[in-house]
């Protein structure tokens, strides 16, 4: 399957998402560069390692990465009143980038003949695996593991992959269509997974009437 495009998309969205982090934080220039590069390529190059694909696989990449240093770049000079409309179209790129790359590295395990733990491994890495670096390197909680649900829609990608549910281009391209939906309605209905707390304050916050 040709996933340049989709991939190319993917790349932008967390690469822009990276440095916009950044700016958040108010990291400098070298600073936005690096969380934009890491946010886009840090769960490909995790998976690589994981899987057993040489790191030096990375640099073959090159025009993605001149993608996401134009993307980047494009971040620190834009405006900030452009930057405020980047919430509502980067969480649909995001969507589509989660799912392409998802679909990417669960495919690249598949055809390697890893077991089905390490399909979801890898597919849970490639989509959502630079986001966590990046929120760790921001000093923030991991939204993936916290506010949203997220790295679900990788798992379920890596399962569909790795029982090999899905196997033929038409499938993964319709399998790319559903959790690139499902992950828009999670985020516009505020989907989020069941959790508990320890915190004296949010246990008496969650059972008051």
């Amino acid at each position: 399957m040709n996933w340049d495009v989709l991939s190319m998309i993917g790349t932008i969205a967390f690469a822009v998402s990276g440095a916009i982090v950044a700016l958040e934080e108010e990291y400098d220039i070298l600073g936005v560069y690096i969380l934009g590069i890491v946010t886009a390529f840090g769960g490909g190059a995790i998976r690589n390692l994981l899987i057993g694909v040489p790191v030096s696989a990375l640099w073959d990449q090159g025009i993605f990465f001149q993608i996401a240093l134009l993307a980047i770049t494009a971040v620190f000079l834009f405006p900030n009143n452009l930057l405020k409309h980047w919430q509502r179209w980067g969480n649909f790129f995001d969507a589509i980038g989660l799912a392409a790359f998802a679909i990417q590295g669960a495919v690249y395990a598949s055809n390697m003949n890893h077991p089905i733990s390490a399909v979801i491994v890898a597919a849970v890495l490639t989509g959502s695996g630079g986001g966590i670096i990046r929120d760790l390197l921001a000093g923030r909680k991991p939204t993936v593991l916290k506010a949203e649900i997220y790295a679900v829609w990788a798992i379920i990608v890596g399962a569909a992959i790795g029982l090999k549910i899905t196997t033929s281009p038409f499938e993964l391209y319709t399998l790319f269509f559903i959790i690139t939906a499902l992950r828009v309605l999670s985020y516009t209905n505020n989907w989020k997974l069941p959790n508990r707390s320890l915190n004296p304050i949010n246990i008496k916050n969650t059972f008051k009437m």
